[in-house]
């Protein structure tokens, strides 16, 4: 039997892969959560050295707008992301207990 299968046969999953799977998710979260961070703190700085250097003069109601827009754009994707990557690992966990605990009550354990 593979290392890190369960016991029991009818397992089709290795759960040293879905812990390392896990954990490359939780890992990838937090690398995507900075890089939109980090993104997101140059284009505030963009933004105020522009409108210091009067780039936005004579701009439209409009056009301010879709500029403050644009810059909660990028951050609200990257925490969607942030939060399906750790959603996913977290369920992954869900499903291997669950898959756990079936197995103990049908084996008529504790």
């Amino acid at each position: 039997m593979e290392k890190g299968m369960s016991e029991y046969l009818g397992t089709y999953f290795n759960k040293n892969i879905v812990l390392r799977l896990v954990s490359t998710a939780r890992i990838f979260s937090w690398i995507v959560a900075v890089f939109y961070f980090l993104q997101w703190f140059l284009q505030v700085g963009t933004t105020l050295l522009q409108v210091s250097r009067g780039f936005w003069m004579g701009m439209g109601f409009t056009d301010i707008a879709q500029n403050i827009l644009w810059l909660f754009e990028q951050p609200l994707r990257g925490l969607v992301y942030f939060a399906v990557l750790q959603g996913m690992a977290q369920a992954l966990l869900m499903f291997m207990d669950m898959e756990d605990n079936t197995r103990r009550v049908a084996r008529g354990g504790k």
